[in-house]
């Protein structure tokens, strides 16, 4: 971890930095200032309401978005869970509820508001090929940098980001999986977790080949079905850890 994934991270965070400061500034700032209070209280307002089923009328987002990302989260929630666990150690609760909950969801509203509301702002004023429609939404975030100064250094800041960003998610499953299959063991063999690490990258270049986003998404289909019997699993850890924390604050509270 500490010499591959923390390097990554802080590097690709840095990068991130950048590239959000940069945005900030070259677009309409008076603009973003305000979207990340508005961000920030519509995202309070709205994350209980559209999490559930209840009085929803939108049936298509509530399918299409709601239930497919509850069951994806829940599906990846062993392998961030345990990662999670293996970083935090000798952490506080509330120095893991600032740094797991607290601090990246600030972070995700700065960032969502800073380009997401320039590519709205584009969009609103006509402004380059974002105006027309996003065709492809994986070229969206290019397609508005066009219309920001230095297009090209912060399109190649992008690409370094998009591939950093999935090393180091690659490289953070495979390190589970391989404590997983290593019987919890921390101190794997590291061939091990290279071959884990390349059979992922192997997969991925097989099911791009021969299907493209076909096969992609029915393997992300197959993991949203993992999810919903998890979910009991799930149930019964959060349930485990109430009762484990109950039991440690009795023992400390009794010392």
């Amino acid at each position: 971890i500490e010499g591959g994934v923390k390097v990554l991270s802080n590097i690709n965070m840095s990068l991130a930095a950048l590239l959000m400061i940069f945005v900030f500034a070259a677009g309409s700032t008076v603009m973003l200032l305000n979207g990340v209070g508005k961000t920030l209280v519509s995202y309070a307002e709205n994350i209980i309401p559209l999490s559930n089923w209840i009085g929803r009328e939108d049936q298509g987002f509530y399918k299409g978005w709601t239930v497919f990302y509850w069951a994806w989260w829940i599906s990846w929630s062993p392998f961030v869970g345990m990662f999670i666990a293996r970083v935090s150690k000798g952490r506080t609760v509330r120095q893991f509820i600032a740094a797991v909950l607290i601090i990246p969801t600030v972070l995700t509203a700065a960032w969502m508001t800073v380009f997401g509301r320039s590519g709205i702002d584009q969009v609103k004023n006509d402004v380059g090929k974002l105006a027309d429609g996003i065709g492809d939404s994986s070229l969206a975030l290019f397609q508005m940098l066009e219309n920001l100064p230095l297009t090209t250094v912060t399109s190649t800041i992008a690409i370094i980001l998009v591939l950093v960003f999935f090393i180091t998610s690659s490289d953070s499953g495979s390190l589970v999986i391989d404590s997983i299959t290593a019987g919890g063991k921390l101190d794997a063999p590291v061939t091990q977790r290279v071959f884990w690490a390349s059979m992922e990258g192997v997969i991925a270049a097989v099911l791009l080949y021969g299907g493209g986003k076909e096969a992609l998404g029915a393997l992300q289909a197959a993991a949203v079905t993992v999810g919903l019997p998890f979910t009991i699993v799930l149930l019964l850890m959060c349930v485990s850890l109430f009762m484990g924390l109950r039991a440690a604050y009795k023992l400390n509270y009794k010392k």
